[in-house]
């Protein structure tokens, strides 16, 4: 696998690396397949992200991805930082293996999580703020294994609309027969 200098240069100096204790926003993001977790922590003045933080694990070019996003996102406003894609973190990072495009959506979906994290808590939702950081499911699409955030049943990557299988809970493409996971078939009426 190729990995571009710039890709090189971000997984072995990554930035703004560590935990912001107290942080007005945490967003955190995990692939089940892979097992790679990214967790962004942010401090916002006026509506800007004045300090951001995140923690991998995982390979080389999930931390890559996050320290893009740290990078990115840093002197953005709120709105700018919730823009932030990953084709973009992929375009600044001189191109990822085609097999590791999945590691920039955790650092652009760790960063969104983050970022709605902050705006609940000031909405006074302080129990959903965090409710939202540890109970959120992370599912794979099951055309192209991108992570989905189980609220967002649209698969970015690939553009399938997708709904849960009535019998295993996972992910499908919305006008399959079957589901790729359990096999249960559609009963029509």
């Amino acid at each position: 696998m190729h990995y571009s200098d710039k890709v090189m240069n971000h997984f072995q100096n990554p930035r703004n690396v560590g935990i912001i204790k107290n942080a007005d926003g945490v967003g955190k993001i995990g692939n089940p397949v892979c097992g790679d977790t990214t967790t962004f922590y942010i401090k916002v003045k006026n509506n800007i992200i004045d300090d951001i933080k995140f923690q991998t694990l995982g390979c080389g070019a999930a931390i890559a991805s996050a320290s893009m996003v740290g990078e990115m996102a840093k002197g953005k406003t709120l709105k700018e930082a919730m823009n932030i894609s990953s084709s973009q973190i992929v375009k600044e990072l001189g191109g990822l293996p085609e097999k590791k495009v999945h590691c920039s959506n955790l650092g652009a979906d760790a960063l969104h999580k983050a970022i709605e994290n902050y705006r609940a808590k000031q909405r006074g939702d302080k129990r959903e703020a965090h409710k939202k950081i540890l109970e959120e499911k992370t599912f794979m699409c099951p055309a192209c294994d991108d992570p989905l955030v189980e609220s967002k049943l649209f698969c970015r990557r690939c553009q399938m609309k997708l709904e849960f299988c009535k019998e295993c809970g996972k992910p499908k493409r919305k006008d399959d027969e079957k589901c790729p996971h359990c096999g249960a078939t559609k009963i029509r009426v």
